[in-house]
């Protein structure tokens, strides 16, 4: 039996539908996101100055959002500008939270308890 041309659409259509994912992204996007977010972290981690495992790194579209906690405003600023410099990057979000060694982790710097 022949597949008409409406079933071969049809079936491409439906093999076609997984390419986007729930979050609204191609395969390709979502690939390319992978590859800045590994790449923002990869700098992190080989820059002493910054604290790589305590920041989360997400991309979406390119947007790259950095948040966790670092130790000091300088160790922010390095992050942000490693993440700045991946090739990719079209924008740094920063959520990243101050909290010097010793501060408790639910007292934000600047607060009294």
């Amino acid at each position: 039996m022949k597949p008409s041309c409406f079933t071969s659409l049809l079936l491409t259509l439906l093999l076609a539908a997984p390419l986007v994912t729930a979050c609204g992204k191609t395969v390709g996007e979502a690939i390319d996101d992978t590859t800045i977010t590994t790449r923002v972290k990869t700098a992190m981690l080989n820059d002493p100055s910054v604290g790589g495992l305590r920041i989360d790194v997400d991309t979406f579209k390119g947007v790259v959002t950095l948040s966790g906690r670092v130790k000091s405003q300088a160790e922010k600023e390095q992050a942000m500008l490693l993440a700045r410099r991946v090739s990719g990057v079209a924008e740094v979000k920063d959520a990243l939270q101050v909290l010097p060694e010793g501060q408790p982790p639910g007292v934000a710097k600047g607060q009294n308890q």
